[in-house]
């Protein structure tokens, strides 16, 4: 079974029979002789992943636990609440929703573009033949790429396909331009969570851990935007680009299984290893990373869902009263999630 792998092979593509382009926009990945969208950056990169699990596994290892208690806390707004605005021909929410989520996700081109230490020095045992060797070796490269695109190839990532998507459904200049929260990790205000190991290695292990919490909760935006982009009674007057809308999410959902499963898979990895620590001894890895995620976890499905929530009531509130009068407010709030 192969398990290393060149940085030309974890960043190659198919051969793609068609090219990914809508609207004139030249997007990552393509199509294969029956019309399926593949992935960019997949050809050997799914297979090394599928290579590493086994290995994993045969080792008495597993991919790290995220599951559906991820996905807990309200969301403002809701589903029903979002059909309830557009409904009554309120759109900017939902603009502004997706405009936010393109723009971090042009955030994520930070993996290809910043220099990450390498992990030999905090690792014992030789990590070549693991997905955790190969992370400056393409794997994280690839990952930010996809997410930030190459604008100087003329390609869209993820970042580009939410603004496709987006104006599909509503016409460009129909609303100011927004900016998402300059961050959206946990706050942390420098304290060292992982006092054990050189900062640096904290920062990268801290990265991966939120960046998986981040992508596994993405999910909960994505359903809900083809839900709401699939649904009949919305967007009546361009129904089949809604279609098209719901579909580019859905490839864009399909190369995010790809992040979500490396992720799980570096941090399965590392808990079955020996990190060095600052006072030249050794810790098993697995209480380290358990640590710090027990707290990540905890803010992220418990204490952060309900600050998002505050946070969009407050901005909602006095633009859906200003456009649809209080009914509408109160109507609106009827709907909300319970806290």
């Amino acid at each position: 079974m192969k398990l290393t792998y060149t940085r030309a092979e974890l960043t190659d593509h198919h051969a793609y029979a068609e090219p990914h382009i809508v609207h004139g926009n030249r997007l990552h990945g393509g199509f294969d002789a029956q019309g399926e969208y593949v992935p960019p950056r997949s050809k050997s990169r799914a297979e090394a992943i599928g290579n590493w699990t086994a290995s994993l596994e045969a080792r008495g290892g597993a991919l790290f636990e995220a599951d559906n208690s991820l996905l807990r806390g309200p969301r403002m707004p809701n589903p029903a609440q979002q059909t309830l605005l557009l409904e009554r021909g309120i759109s900017q929410p939902f603009w502004n929703n997706l405009t936010v989520t393109g723009k971090l996700e042009a955030r994520g081109r930070l993996l290809a573009d910043v220099q990450f230490p390498s992990l030999a020095e905090l690792i014992v045992e030789d990590t070549r033949e693991m997905a955790v060797g190969h992370l400056d070796e393409g794997m994280l490269w690839a990952h930010g790429i996809d997410e930030g695109g190459q604008p100087d190839e003329g390609i869209g990532g993820h970042d580009v396909m939410w603004f496709v998507a987006r104006d599909l459904v509503i016409d460009p200049g129909t609303h100011a331009d927004v900016e998402p929260p300059e961050n959206i990790g946990r706050p942390e205000a420098g304290q060292r969570l992982m006092p054990e190991l050189q900062p640096q290695y904290e920062g990268l292990l801290s990265l991966l851990m939120n960046l998986l919490i981040i992508e596994f909760r993405a999910e909960i935006f994505f359903a809900t935007a083809q839900e709401i982009l699939r649904n009949p009674v919305l967007f009546a007057d361009r129904r089949q680009a809604a279609e098209e809308a719901a579909e580019i999410i859905e490839r864009i959902r399909t190369d995010e299984q790809i992040h979500v499963e490396s992720l799980r898979l570096y941090l399965g990895e590392l808990r079955e290893v020996t990190f060095r620590t600052v006072d030249g001894g050794t810790v098993p890895a697995r209480q380290v990373i358990d640590r710090f995620w027990t707290g990540l976890a905890a803010w992220a499905s418990d204490e952060q869902p309900k600050l998002a929530a505050a946070q969009q009531r407050a901005l909602l509130e006095p633009l859906i009263e200003a456009q649809g009068g209080a009914a509408l407010l109160a109507e609106f709030n009827t709907l909300a999630d319970p806290h």
